[in-house]
């Protein structure tokens, strides 16, 4: 799919499209609610209309925002682009589709300092800062057979987003890996990364996954088998 892309907009890499197929493979029928949080180009969030789905998508990054409006519009599509941080934007709404590409990438800087482009991956020091939020606040704006995609680097690590689901009373599991060579960010925190044990020494690759989780609607006696389970 080709997109504008201005200067300062994330460009849509293995993690967006990973993120598509996903979408694609939930059978996502026209008329279902979407709701793409961190959406950048509006890559997943045209996919979505393209197949007549009602679209909403949330960026904090105001280039972004007119970027994506911009590319459902040159389409004939029809997709609410709002700018603001996470769910706040639609506070009170649910959906029957959750998709997000959070940034994901470990480092030092404080992501709600980031600039630009940091603004796309700059995610705190174990990478989970924008992760659990979503983990945490997606059932509250799931539908009730409601699905959450979001894609991460497994070195973020997989069983705490997993985790972090179940115990937000949904039920997850992975659905899509890739194993992806580092960009330049990635290499140039290579090391560092390493030194920190979140890397073997002289890695340069990452993988890429995609979780799914759905909303337990099952009786008392069946949400305790699931914490436990968790």
């Amino acid at each position: 799919m080709m997109l504008l892309r201005p200067p300062g907009v994330y460009r849509p890499q293995s993690d967006t499209r990973l993120l598509a197929e996903a979408l694609r493979g939930t059978g996502v029928h026209p008329g279902a609610r979407v709701l793409e949080l961190g959406t950048g180009t509006g890559a997943v969030a045209v996919a979505a209309a393209q197949v007549g789905c009602e679209v909403v998508a949330v960026d904090v990054s105001a280039r972004a925002v007119l970027t994506a409006r911009l590319n459902a519009m040159v389409r004939g599509l029809r997709v609410r682009v709002l700018r603001g941080d996470l769910f706040a934007p639609v506070a009170g709404e649910v959906f029957d589709v959750i998709v997000a590409n959070p940034p994901y990438v470990p480092g030092d800087a404080d992501p709600t300092a980031a600039k630009g482009l940091a603004r796309a991956w700059e995610a705190g020091p174990g990478g989970r800062m924008l992760l659990d939020r979503i983990c945490q606040a997606a059932p509250r704006h799931l539908s009730p057979s409601g699905t959450l995609l979001i894609v991460h680097s497994a070195l973020n690590g997989v069983a705490a987003t997993l985790v972090a689901l179940r115990r937000a009373g949904m039920r997850a599991s992975v659905v899509a890996r890739h194993r992806e060579p580092f960009g330049p960010v990635m290499r140039g925190r290579a090391d560092a990364l390493a030194a920190r044990g979140l890397l073997r020494p002289g890695q340069g690759h990452e993988d890429l996954v995609v979780v799914r989780a759905e909303r337990i609607t099952t009786t008392g006696r069946d949400h305790g088998a699931e914490r436990r389970a968790a």
